[in-house]
Order: structure tokens, then sequence, then C-alpha cells
């Protein structure tokens, strides 16, 4: 009986421990996959915020050729250069942006035979104040049949509204008359020295009585003012002739003499009257007094006159000119 007890105790004892033991089992089994999950979530956590801790560095990337772009080099010029842009593009672009330019003498060189201007290069040398070269103004014609438009040196008739320059004529030959009347009356009665110039008519001939005439002074190399033209420099030095058509030349008087004395200048019957009008600083506007009528005039320098003598070394010049008869409208034809 006794031992039947003990039995019975020491199968309890054992199942107890069994279920001790089993129920320890099934906590540990509860209790260990929980860390695993958290650490599991965790990870891919630290993982996610990794790829966002790396964003800044394409930004840092994208930044880098952009400062790289804005310095302007040799290297820089030169593909603009190749590219055609504008000159005052390429030297805006070197003055508003940094710069790093080789300036030695085999970097100059190069840029020279890669076609940079020398206003790009200066440009270079004091990139950020070099003004940007100003656009060449466009060239505008002047009219050359208007009197306020800038002409060169000399004397313009005005007729028909076209400017025509009146070229000088060099006359040379000296005509001598009255000398037998001078002297029969032992010098009283007075010689005359005249001008001539070769052919009946000068080359410019016009048909308008009313022309006007324009004298433009400017010291040149061959000007109406230069010295051999006697230095003049104003219409009241000129004095405006009409010439005496004889055979094939053109004469007039420009010295008379006898016992008694000698006077040069011209005859005041061959002289004609004019007015002048001071359009601007050696620019004149010269017109005479009265219509002039057919016939062969032009302008002679009073210092030439006055400096006459005969052969070459008393040649004089003449800005000679015709006037013909105005030119009559042709009668209507009728059918």
């Amino acid at each position: 009986m006794s031992s039947n007890c003990a039995r019975l105790s020491l199968s309890i004892l054992l199942l107890a421990l069994l279920l001790l033991v089993s129920s320890q089992t099934v906590l540990g089994q509860s209790q260990t996959p929980a860390p695993t999950p958290t650490g599991g979530t965790q990870a891919p956590t630290a993982n996610t915020q990794a790829p966002m801790a790396s964003t800044p560095a394409p930004t840092g990337n994208a930044q880098a050729p952009t400062a790289a772009a804005d310095v302007v080099t040799n290297h820089s010029v030169i593909e603009m250069v190749a590219a055609q842009l504008p000159e005052e593009v390429i030297i805006t672009k070197i003055q508003t942006s940094k710069t790093d330019f080789d300036l030695s003498t085999p970097a100059l060189v190069e840029l020279n035979k890669s076609g940079v201007s020398a206003n790009i290069v200066k440009a270079m040398m004091s990139p950020k104040n070099t003004p940007v070269a100003a656009a060449p103004a466009p060239v505008v014609s002047a009219d050359p049949n208007d009197p306020t438009a800038p002409h060169d040196a000399g004397i313009y008739i005005y007729a028909n509204k076209k400017m025509i320059l009146l070229e000088p004529t060099v006359y040379s030959q000296g005509k001598s008359g009255g000398v037998f009347a001078s002297a029969m009356t032992y010098g009283i009665a007075k010689m005359k020295w005249k001008a001539v110039i070769r052919n009946q008519h000068a080359d410019i001939q016009i048909d308008d009585p009313n022309a006007v005439f324009y004298f433009y002074f400017e010291e040149k190399s061959a000007g109406l003012s230069h010295q051999s033209f006697g230095g003049t420099s104003s219409p009241n030095e000129f004095t405006l002739l009409h010439f005496d058509v004889k055979g094939d030349t053109r004469e007039t008087v420009v010295m008379k003499a006898n016992a008694f004395g000698a006077s040069s200048g011209t005859e005041d019957r061959a002289n004609v009257s004019f007015t002048h009008t001071k359009i601007t600083p050696g620019i004149y506007k010269v017109t005479p007094s009265a219509p002039l009528p057919p016939g062969e005039y032009g302008f002679i320098s009073a210092m030439g006159i006055g400096a006459y003598g005969a052969g070459a070394a008393g040649a004089s010049r003449v800005f000679d000119f015709g006037v013909g008869a105005p030119k009559q409208a042709e009668p209507a034809t009728t059918h």
C-alpha cells in the first residue's frame, strides 16, 4: 500500500516537472520571434533613409558643370568665334563672366591664328572695363545735286537742279594791242595786254541764265583754298568775267599801260557783278546780279590777274563755262 502511494507521488512529481518544462518551452518559443520582426522592420527603415541621405549628391554634381561653364577661358573664346557669334556678344560675355585667360605671347599668337579679333583680345586683357564696340553707323550717301551736302572743294554751277563742278582752265598766252597807237602818240595812248583762252567755247555749257554758283573752300591737297589757287578763301577774291570770242579763242583785257603808268585789272564792261551769301563755314552761294545773257564766262582770281604776265611764268587759272540760249519748247503737232 505504501509502495503504491510512493509510486503515485513520483508519477505526479514527474508529470509536474514535465508540465513545467513544457510551459517554459512554449513560453520561450512565443518570446523568441518578437525581436526578429522588430529588427527586420528597422533594417528597411535604415535602408530607406540611406537613399534619402544620398539625394544631395546628384545636386552637387549638377552644379559643378554650371560653375565651370561660367568661367570663360581662351578655349571658350575660340569656340564662340568659331560659332560666328557677333563680336559685341563675345565681349559682353567676357565682361559679365568669371574669366581665366592665358595672355602669354604663345597664347596670343594662338588666338590670332584662330581668328579672334583685336577688340576681343583687348576685352580679354581688361575684361571688366572694356566697352562693347559700337556698331558702325550706316553710311548715308549724300545727294550730289544737293548744295548743302558735302562736296569736294571747288566752284560748282547749279543749273536745272544739277550741281556741276567747274574744272579750271589754264591761260598762259599774252596778247598785246594798241602798240601802234601808243607809238604814234608818243606813249599817250594805252597799250592793252589780254588773257587768251584756247577754243571758242568752254567744255561746260548750260542753258539756264538764272544759274547760281557754290564755292566750297577747304585746305586739301588740291582744294580751292590751296596755295596753288592763290590761297583764296572767299568769293570776294574772285572776279566773274564775260569773255570776248575772237576766232578760235576767248580773251579779256587784264592790263593797260602808257608812258604815264600802267594799271592791271579787267575792264568794267567785262565784269559781271554778283552777290554772295555764306551758307556754312567754307561754303558760299554766289548769285549774279542779273540773268546771264548767252556768252562765255569764267571766274578768275584777282590775285592771278594782278600777277599776270606773258608766257608760262604768268600762267593763271580760270573756272570757265558758257551760257547758251534757253531751249525753246517744241510746238505741239496736230494730226
